[in-house]
């Protein structure tokens, strides 16, 4: 059976427009307001699931998507970097993140352990149409696991705030059908008319 999945990033947050590693923000108001102009509608017998996130619960919320809390989909654990700056991050720890896959020098989960997370949510994901509202790190992960592509093309993704991956899969196998669009130019997102 078909299936049909739309990963869509939550509006930003202080630590996305502050290059902070996330400690659960809650979404800033220039992002409440423009979450709420968007007013999402999906067909009826999709399925909308949302990470335990603030950012992507209220994401959800505020476009007007009746999203079930989905566990699998938390996002990446960065253990003591949370709320760090970037630049903050010792040099050598940080090219070791990012060269060594398996490595978590932050003492959370490792870029390995994620996608491998990811691909086991992947795995279970139902036949039909699901829309879930997850971190860019989640979204990328589940592309790269999609894929079937090395964890090095994890780190080459580009995923702004609202936009939205879709990747279509039967039989085991995922394909990428577009990456990258603002959810209100994805037509499985259908802009509701407010009555």
């Amino acid at each position: 059976m078909n299936r049909r999945l739309i990963l869509v990033t939550p509006a930003a947050t202080a630590a996305t427009r502050l290059s902070r590693f996330a400690t659960d923000d809650p979404l800033d108001e220039a992002a409440r307001v423009a979450v709420a102009r968007l007013r999402l509608g999906v067909h009826p017998r999709t399925a909308v699931i949302t990470a335990p996130t603030v950012a992507c619960v209220q994401t959800a919320a505020g476009a007007g998507l009746d999203a079930k809390i989905e566990p699998a989909v938390r996002d990446w654990d960065l253990g003591r970097w949370r709320g760090q700056v970037l630049t903050d991050v010792n040099e050598d720890q940080l090219a070791q993140w990012i060269g060594q896959p398996a490595s978590a020098p932050h003492g959370g989960e490792s870029l390995t352990a994620l996608i491998d997370r990811v691909q086991l949510w992947l795995d279970a994901v139902p036949a039909g149409r699901t829309v879930a509202i997850v971190s860019t790190a989640v979204a990328r992960a589940a592309i790269v696991s999609a894929l079937a592509a090395g964890p090095e093309l994890f780190w080459r993704l580009d995923l702004a705030p609202l936009t939205a991956a879709a990747l279509s899969g039967r039989c085991g196998r995922w394909n990428l059908q577009s990456s990258g669009q603002h959810v209100c130019s994805v037509p499985a997102l259908t802009r509701r008319v407010s009555g």
